[in-house]
């Protein structure tokens, strides 16, 4: 059975389920994959959790049951060795591995919190994911590094590590991300390692799955439509960019993606013409 993630893109974003959308999201990579043992994995972890954290009140005594018990009791820690390996990027085999990218470990921290009735969110840091846990006097926690605590000086590190040693962490929107922008970002790491790779069909495909979990995302979309081009699909990236236009914030940004894709069709016609007359 393969598990259809369409309804993931229309839906609340409030209303999805972060580990349980991530696990539909790999069985399309992992058709013959028994999809159950996983569910009752999670729900495993999340008893766990539950039981561990029973007395936990406060923000940081409910990060260290997360790290307790995802790292210390069961093994999930980033995979800096093989950071670059597709595995790192598939939810399955993340659950199979214990080991993964920070999105990947970030989803599973963050979806156990929450199963447990705590307030928990995906940040946004340039180059890197890590989790906030709590509302009022919360902590931040690195999954990539067994859940341990994250201090300001750390977090400004990261950022000056990413973009340069001037990089002031203090004047950056470190945001909250949505549900979707967090699906967006994991199965984004999968497309960019397949272009990297030189497997375009691949990066396509997943590029494809991203419109379909997170249809306001225009970067998924804008590179879906490169990638038909190259394929020569031309209608396919018209159709689209025109479903990028409709999800744009504002008409200015919607003509200059309708210029743009006339620039790129007339740019390939070109191109047709030059191989034609070079074929002749």
């Amino acid at each position: 059975m393969i598990v259809d993630v369409a309804p993931i893109g229309l839906i609340e974003d409030e209303d999805i389920l972060l580990d349980l959308a991530s696990l539909a999201v790999s069985h399309l990579d992992n058709e013959n994959t028994d999809i159950a043992p996983y569910l009752e994995k999670l729900e495993e972890i999340e008893d766990r959790v539950c039981d561990e954290g029973r007395s936990a009140f406060r923000p940081g005594e409910r990060a260290a049951v997360l790290s307790r018990v995802l790292h210390g009791e069961l093994g999930f820690v980033g995979d800096a060795d093989g950071y670059d390996a597709p595995a790192n990027a598939d939810f399955i085999r993340v659950l199979d591995r214990r080991r993964g990218l920070p999105i990947a470990l970030s989803i599973l921290y963050v979806a156990m919190a929450r199963r447990a009735g705590w307030s928990a969110y995906v940040l946004n840091l340039p180059g890197h994911v890590l989790v906030q846990i709590g509302e009022k006097s919360p902590v931040v926690i690195d999954p990539f590094a067994g859940g341990g605590l994250v201090s300001q000086r750390k977090i400004a590190a990261i950022c000056r590590a990413c973009l340069g040693e001037e990089a002031d962490a203090s004047a950056l929107n470190i945001v909250r991300m949505s549900n979707r922008d967090v699906l967006a970002r994991f199965l984004n790491n999968q497309a960019v390692r397949a272009e990297n790779d030189d497997d375009p069909h691949r990066a396509l495909t997943v590029y494809q799955r991203i419109t379909q979990v997170a249809p306001g995302v225009l970067d998924a979309w804008q590179n879906l439509a490169r990638l038909q081009l190259a394929f020569n699909d031309a209608a396919g990236a018209r159709a689209s960019l025109f479903a990028m236009s409709e999800v744009a914030p504002d008409k200015e940004s919607r003509d200059r993606i309708m210029d743009a894709f006339e620039a790129l069709v007339l740019l390939q016609r070109r191109n047709w013409g030059a191989e034609g007359l070079m074929g002749s």
